[in-house]
């Protein structure tokens, strides 16, 4: 299991910004396609409080819901991930 998980959806801009982020950086990350499954999308609502996506979660417990790239290279960074 990785360090981080990711719930997103293909069609979601938003979503494959953040994970050209990941993938450029060489993060590994569980993927979980809210779009293909009903389970991942009432968890990914859970984490986040709301149904916006993506959704990526830390191993430390920390929740980013929509974040900006500078917001997510942070939190990437304070965890040693990259």
């Amino acid at each position: 299991m990785s360090e981080v998980k990711f719930y997103g959806a293909d069609w979601c801009v938003d979503c494959r910004r953040s994970k050209a982020l990941l993938n450029a950086e060489g993060v590994e990350f569980d993927m979980n396609d809210v779009a293909e499954s009903a389970e991942m999308a009432a968890e990914a609502e859970a984490i986040a409080g709301r149904k916006n996506i993506p959704v990526i979660q830390f191993a430390d417990g920390l929740v980013l819901v929509e974040p900006s790239d500078a917001d997510l290279r942070v939190a990437l960074t304070e965890r040693g991930l990259i």
